[in-house]
């Protein structure tokens, strides 16, 4: 059952060359920092190409209920007058953030710190996931959080009424966790410090330095340390969302497997902390280039090219690269399959508590499509069949997972037999126009 209604049933069929060009969504990540800062700056930040999926409407929605004015002017084109650090007000009704893990992670950490209560819910997966990662370290500011037992949603939390700021190294390689922490040092007097071993996305970084936050990332011996001074007043900006790579990476996977295709993908973000996929594609043997390189807002992008590639090499993938691309691996899975000889994928234990346990996910969909799979806690490897070979021919659990679900709509692209899906509705949480862009490609998904 979709966390968003009734399921919907979906059958890839094997298809001809993919061709034209792919315009995806805006940048999930940045639509979501775009919305929460805007709305905790002082004045109208203005917002274009922005991801319209259901996840970012609902973060839209929540800095709506916390008193900004959030206006959608259609074409991608928002508006956002903020309330200023500090500034939220106390919502009338609960907090829904459907399937976001991102959105009720970053938006409980802007709120932490503000003298005001609020209860959070979910769907039914979103429900189901970890919270203490964020309740943690919020306490430590002063943060209280009642949920339910495992720290799960719905979970209502007390914002510090005296925030102090903190001193935190985070535990895991995160981007959620090392962003609600800074969010909430934005009200916090004094300097914040967050540490991270591993380097994740730095959106929130680079974004909250364009809203006019004093904050700094030097490189120790204890990892990469952020440094934020507490209660400035942010200043409005004017954003361009760059296209989102995790988007883009189904796609570009399904011209590099699918024989003939030639795909373009328009304006893509290539922020290091986001590219790894590409460059994990590009050693297994994959064509993609990069055309009309430059930067805008900050962020690096480029026009990526994908081509069909008939000779990829299964390769043990550096762990170092896992925070750059750890939304990517179920569609990597997938292309993996495609390969010759095994794709070895480790330090990802952070798969196990997704929207789903992705590991298990990929592993059981590929395995009933003829592809032998190994795993352990934070490995899996993938023994590739090589171009041609994929069987396909059976029915995937999507477990609620958008991105599952359109892995395995990819791999039924290129296998031997048509894949089919239990529910894919859960693809409309971050890629709502999924099924026509990929039709506009020459692909052959279909409802039912």
């Amino acid at each position: 059952m979709s966390g968003h209604g009734t399921p919907i049933p979906m059958t890839s069929r094997p298809c001809g060359p993919l061709k034209g060009e792919a315009n995806v969504p805006g940048d999930k990540s940045i639509s979501h920092r775009s919305l929460i800062l805007g709305a905790m700056a002082v004045g109208e930040t203005k917002i274009s190409g922005l991801l319209e999926g259901e996840d970012v409407l609902d973060t839209g929605k929540a800095m709506a209920a916390f008193g900004a004015e959030v206006i959608n002017h259609g074409g991608g084109n928002w508006s956002v007058h903020g309330v200023g650090v500090g500034g939220f007000a106390e919502p009338d009704n609960v907090i829904d953030c459907g399937n976001s893990g991102t959105g009720v992670r970053l938006i409980m950490g802007a709120m932490a710190t503000c003298d005001i209560t609020v209860t959070f819910t979910g769907d039914a997966s979103l429900n189901g996931r970890p919270m203490a990662r964020v309740t943690d370290p919020i306490a430590l500011f002063g943060a209280q959080a009642v949920g339910r037992v495992g720290g799960r949603l719905p979970m209502t939390i007390v914002g510090a009424k005296d925030p102090t700021p903190v001193r935190y190294e985070v535990p895991m390689p995160s981007a959620q966790v090392k962003s609600a922490v800074l969010l909430a040092g934005l009200n916090a007097p004094g300097q914040t410090v967050v540490i991270e071993k591993e380097a994740t996305r730095d959106h929130t970084e680079r974004m909250l330095a364009g809203f006019g936050a004093e904050i700094s990332v030097e490189q120790s011996d204890a990892g990469r340390v952020i440094t934020l001074t507490g209660q400035p007043e942010l200043k409005p900006q004017t954003i361009v969302v760059p296209r989102d790579p995790s988007s883009a990476a189904f796609p570009v996977c399904a011209a590099v497997i699918t024989p003939g295709s030639d795909v373009l993908v328009p304006n893509i973000g290539l922020n290091p902390t986001r590219a790894g996929l590409f460059t994990t594609l590009r050693e297994m043997g994959a064509d993609l280039t990069y055309e009309n390189e430059r930067e805008e807002g900050g962020e690096p992008v480029a026009d990526l090219r994908a081509k069909f590639s008939p000779n990829l090499k299964g390769i043990e993938v550096d762990p170092a690269r896992a925070a750059s691309m750890i939304d990517e691996y179920p569609v990597l899975s997938v292309v993996a399959s495609f390969a010759q000889g095994e794709t070895v994928m480790r330090g990802v234990k952070e798969l196990r508590v997704k929207e789903s346990d992705r590991i298990d996910a990929m592993a059981t969909g590929l395995r009933l499509n003829g592809v032998e799979v190994d795993e352990g806690d934070d490995w899996w490897i993938v023994k590739g069949l090589g171009h041609g070979n994929v069987p396909g021919g059976a029915t995937c659990e999507s477990h609620l997972d958008h991105r599952i679900a359109m892995s395995f709509m990819v791999l039924g692209m290129a296998a031997q037999n048509p894949v089919s899906l239990d529910d894919g509705g859960p693809i409309a949480t971050s890629f709502p126009i999924f099924e026509p862009l990929m039709a506009g490609l020459g692909t052959d998904v279909v409802r039912g």
